[in-house]
């Protein structure tokens, strides 16, 4: 606990409010470029920028302009970018074989940011949503989302983004067990400095949608997926999620969404210990940007104070579409 206060008048404390430099003296949570994780969307064709209605000042991007995003990232010194693909209902099928096509649109996007010798790390999502003509996140038969099979799959994809040149595996699945599948699997085919920040606490949350548009999986999802994501009302089944995940190889560990779970993220830090991230989800930034865009509220102010929330609740980073601007602010001073 705390040591007591002085009372008052003895004890002030808006004496350390007075200034600027008293605040920032005595300021518990810093926030930083390094904490940042900045998602892209990844969409076929040439010099295509298709801004996403859901997510403002959002879009997806063809391959080729995928560097630039990440040369701009890496000189404001955002050390990770994650690529998520917008994937054609036509490459989308039941077995979601597109997911571990060495030809897949993160694989190239990976590839080519690595041609162009930016130095900036890259994650790329593991789950077969954007690749299913169901929508769910592993394989469908009777209407049951089969975990075993799906874990065979699961590691088809992984081992298809490491060999193209992935630096973090992030399993977004949700299935029992594909953490040890998945380390076993990359240990095995020589790919041991990949790391893993598993989606260890994924919520069966409301706050997907936008993100649903932007990889096109909106439409596709038949039924729901609260059969292998989290119910919102559970604290203590995340701890043990988060747990078996380290316990299986996960380097890293994140906690989605992220502001209205901050508790979890903080109980995560706290008992675990692990490197603990958030992702502050489509739903959330698309809140921010509708209420600033309405004038109901000072959008950079919020933008910074919700990734100042993360950080005070004990993440050591964030995945968010605020990553650039938050970037250009910290630089800006």
């Amino acid at each position: 606990m705390p040591a007591p206060f002085a009372p008052y008048p003895l004890s002030r404390p808006r004496r350390l409010r007075r200034t600027p430099w008293m605040r920032n003296l005595v300021q518990e949570t810093t926030l930083s470029v390094s904490d940042l994780i900045w998602p892209l969307f990844v969409r076929e064709g040439q010099n295509e920028l298709e801004p996403v209605a859901s997510m403002p000042g959002v879009a997806r991007r063809s391959v080729d302009l995928i560097p630039d995003a990440a040369a701009e990232a890496a000189a404001l010194g955002i050390p990770v970018i994650a690529l998520f693909p917008y994937t054609e209902p036509a490459r989308k099928s039941p077995g979601c074989e597109e997911a571990w096509n060495p030809e897949n649109l993160v694989n190239q996007a990976t590839r080519a940011v690595r041609a162009a010798g930016i130095e900036i790390g890259i994650m790329l999502d593991v789950a077969l949503d954007p690749y299913n003509s169901l929508g769910h996140d592993g394989i469908v038969r009777d209407g049951v989302v089969l975990n075993d099979e799906s874990l065979i799959g699961l590691e088809k994809q992984a081992l298809a983004h490491a060999e193209a040149g992935a630096d973090i595996l992030g399993p977004s699945d949700m299935m029992d067990g594909r953490i040890a599948h998945l380390r076993r699997a990359l240990e095995r085919e020589g790919y041991q400095d990949t790391a893993i920040m598993s989606y260890a606490a994924k919520y069966a949350s409301a706050f997907y949608g936008p993100f649903r548009d932007a990889v096109g999986a909106s439409g596709a999802l038949v039924g729901d997926k609260k059969t292998y994501q989290m119910d919102p009302a559970n604290s203590d089944e995340a701890l043990r999620e988060v747990a078996q995940d380290i316990a299986e190889g996960a380097d890293m560990v994140m906690v989605k969404p992220g502001m209205p779970y901050l508790d979890i993220c903080t109980r995560v830090k706290r008992e675990l210990g692990a490197p603990t991230y958030a992702y502050q989800v489509s739903g959330e930034y698309a809140m921010i940007q509708a209420a600033a865009q309405n004038g109901w509220i000072d959008g950079d102010k919020a933008m910074m104070e919700s990734l100042a929330g993360f950080k005070r609740a004990g993440c050591d980073g964030i995945l968010s579409y605020f990553s650039l601007d938050v970037a250009k602010r910290l630089k800006a001073g």
